[in-house]
């Protein structure tokens, strides 16, 4: 193998494949990067048995051939790179020269390397900046619990009724909603997959720049792929599904409040700085106010306000300062709506439905303390059950009664 190429252009395709290198290797092979030249291109792979990442970029190539390298260790010298580099293989050893430098890295068993899981077939086309928002969105509400893999996960569903696509997720605790437009290639094309949270997250802000991505929802051995202008991603997904969620997200409401985003989150973080441990921050909503409260009589108290429009009978209800802050960072609008129902159901959060399609825009809704996956003070959460299922959630309240 032989080839020259662009130092910035093989760092960022190193660095693609990088991603998917395992942080504990089960077997040394399983620690590098495949490189094969062919065709006038450079192709990268990692994989981890679970998820695969392969870049490609347009190369000088001199003589055809592959090669099995530690992938650590070449994202670190090709970042430090600032010329046009030169590939070669010398026996057991890959030779990188840019310069005067030159590096010697030894080579890893090929024949021991395993065959990369197989693309899915095309199911949609969406835009790169928009899926990576949708995903940024809906992932920060997935659940970190390990021991329950199906909350790890973003749900992705292509509607039926619609040319959208449907992500979403819940801890349990809080649950995010996200539509998107795209194109469906056919009507009978596989329509859902359930894809780990973190490795959805950082794929879709790695194609972010892509102008379009093909989504690949799961064919072969349950394999869900996204596939963008330079580079292709499999990912096993999780088996299983979220609980049914729609009816969770109501579409008529008895109070309507909006209230600015900005204003809100700074007021959030100001009180939320007497709200230790599991203290909620209460908000109290009037005809033309929210207050912010936070604190004990006996302890720290904080108070704040913000201009606000509601629509409905006065209201207080109160939250866990940290989700209502994701909750807020997800809507992604200058205005954030807050939808009741009946106390002490949740609210449902979304950007304002003037301004916002249904399409596009990203549901929250929290879960109050009566839910039964909220935790009695002392007590960790229980983990659902078949009586015991994830509530509507993103916001989580611990209160929901109309103030006096």
């Amino acid at each position: 193998m032989k080839l020259t190429i662009d130092s910035g252009t093989l760092a960022d395709t190193v660095a693609f494949a990088a991603r998917a290198l395992p942080a504990r290797p089960p077997v040394p092979v399983m620690a590098g990067l495949k490189l094969t030249a062919a065709d006038g291109q450079l192709n990268i792979a990692g994989f981890d048995y679970d998820t695969s990442a392969t870049a490609s970029a347009a190369a000088d190539i001199a003589e055809k051939g592959s090669v099995l390298v530690s992938g650590r260790l070449l994202s670190d010298i090709t970042r430090a790179l600032k010329r046009d580099v030169r590939l070669s293989r010398d026996g057991t050893r890959l030779v990188l020269e840019s310069g005067p430098t030159r590096f010697t890295l030894h080579t890893l068993p090929l024949e021991e390397y395993p065959t990369l899981p197989t693309t899915p077939a095309a199911s949609g086309i969406v835009s790169g900046k928009d899926f990576a928002a949708a995903a940024a969105q809906v992932a920060r509400a997935a659940s970190r619990d390990e021991t329950l893999p199906v909350l790890t996960g973003v749900s992705i569903t292509a509607d039926a009724d619609a040319d959208t696509l449907t992500l979403a997720a819940t801890d349990r605790y809080r649950f995010a909603v996200r539509s998107l437009p795209w194109d469906r290639m056919t009507a009978d094309s596989p329509g859902h997959a359930l894809v780990p949270a973190k490795t959805l997250l950082d794929t879709a802000k790695a194609l972010a720049d892509d102008h379009e991505i093909t989504v690949g929802l799961p064919g072969e051995q349950g394999t869900f792929g996204l596939t963008g202008e330079h580079s292709r991603t499999t990912v096993r997904a999780i088996d299983g599904d979220l609980p049914k969620y729609k009816a969770l997200f109501p579409t008529e409401f008895s109070a309507v409040a909006s209230v600015e985003t900005a204003a809100l989150t700074t007021a959030v973080k100001r009180v939320a700085l007497v709200a230790t441990g599991n203290t909620p921050v209460r908000l109290r909503f009037t005809a033309d106010t929210v207050t912010i409260e936070a604190g004990a009589s006996d302890d720290a108290q904080a108070i704040d306000r913000v201009a606000a429009d509601l629509t409905g009978e006065h209201l207080s209800i109160a939250f866990n300062p940290t989700f209502l802050l994701d909750g807020l960072n997800a809507i992604g609008a200058d205005t954030t709506q807050f939808n009741f129902t009946t106390p002490p159901s949740p609210p449902c959060c979304t950007a304002p439905t003037a301004t916002t399609s249904p399409r596009t825009r990203c549901a929250t809704s929290s879960c109050p303390s009566a839910s039964p996956t909220d935790p009695a003070p002392g007590r960790p959460p229980s983990r659902p059950g078949k009586a015991d299922r994830p509530g509507p959630c993103s916001l989580p309240n611990q209160t929901g009664a109309p103030a006096p």
